[in-house]
């Protein structure tokens, strides 16, 4: 595996250079300036978007170029989705304080309120390994978790005011791991109890805003505001952070980790957007390709093991692929 040199780094921090690119192809999304975002692969193959800025669930097959869209209430501002094994589709309904259940063969929806008036704004979903969706609130400042067996919703208050949950994951462990946006912070919760631990890092204006969990249970995270790729091992608290190639101008967002435990990112400073890889066992980045349609903003990303893809929806209205080596 190639590594850069410093004159790499330098000329990709300039956007001059792609380094080791990897194939990247988008597909127009036909409804326009609606922010297409959050893509997720069902069991079908069939890769599954929301509307952010449409009010629609949508999926695009990328054999035939098929897109079909299902709407969503006027007003539903829907944020993230996540597709179950039975491929069911549940949405974060971002603007009116609920998580819906799409059933693709009919088109019902089945909406779940948030039990409490102060939690608006459900914001990304996750599966864990028991049955449950994890999920963030950025604006009402909670963690949130639905039992998908009874629908029951559990809120997590997060202590430190405006800290903004935003990205989420879950360890092999089957704990829920969590980036606060609005602070210099991590936070864990203990699925038994419901109890909020935050972990400071060491740089105070670090904003984390996505988190990936790599085979070791190891905590990564890229850092907004800074622009760096950060580690956090919970076994031993120790904390470390590399720059991205981009620096300070990088505005790391969207993230992803693959099954060789490389880390991927997508830098939003940069126009075009530069799609970049880092391998967390040398600790270097690798890999850096721009971004064809330029993408605005890449704003989360999923990875299709199978199919060794990462797919991503861009500020652009593009759905996109990016085949991993």
């Amino acid at each position: 595996m190639k590594h850069f040199t410093a004159l790499a780094v330098a000329l990709a921090a300039l956007g001059a250079v792609d380094i080791n690119p990897i194939d990247i192809k988008e597909w127009p999304v036909p409804w326009e300036r609606t922010r297409p975002r959050d893509p997720y692969v069902g069991p079908d193959g069939k890769v599954w978007f929301v509307g952010q800025q449409g009010d629609y669930a949508a999926y695009f097959v990328p054999a035939t170029g098929e897109f079909k869209r299902y709407e969503l209430e006027p007003g539903t501002g829907p944020h993230n989705l996540i597709v179950d094994r039975d491929g069911f589709v549940w949405y974060a309904g971002n603007r009116n304080a609920h998580i819906g259940r799409l059933n693709p063969a009919d088109g019902s929806i089945e909406k779940i309120p948030m039990p409490d008036p102060a939690a608006r704004d459900p914001h990304t979903l996750v599966f864990d390994q028991r049955g449950h969706i994890w999920f963030t609130m950025q604006g009402s400042n909670m963690l949130g978790r639905l039992t998908i067996a009874t629908r029951k919703v559990d809120l997590i208050r997060v202590p430190t005011p405006n800290a903004r949950p935003y990205g989420i994951w879950i360890d092999s462990k089957g704990i829920p791991w969590a980036v606060l946006f609005g602070t210099n912070k991590i936070a864990t919760v203990d699925p038994q109890t419901l109890q909020l631990k935050e972990i400071a890092l060491p740089r105070p204006e670090t904003r984390p805003r996505r988190i990936a969990i790599t085979s070791d249970d190891k905590i990564w995270y890229v850092d907004y505001a800074g622009g760096y790729v950060g580690r956090y091992d919970p076994a031993t608290g120790e904390v470390r952070e590399w720059p991205a190639p981009s620096g300070r101008e990088s505005r790391p967002y969207a993230m992803q980790v693959d099954d060789k435990d490389r880390i991927w990112f997508v830098e939003t400073g940069p126009n075009p957007n530069q799609f970049v890889g880092f391998d967390t066992k040398s600790q270097k980045v690798f890999s850096v390709t721009s971004i064809p349609s330029g993408a605005g903003a890449v704003r989360h990303m999923y990875y299709h093991r199978p199919a060794q893809e990462i797919w991503f929806g861009t500020d652009t209205n593009y759905i996109g692929r990016a085949k991993l080596p």
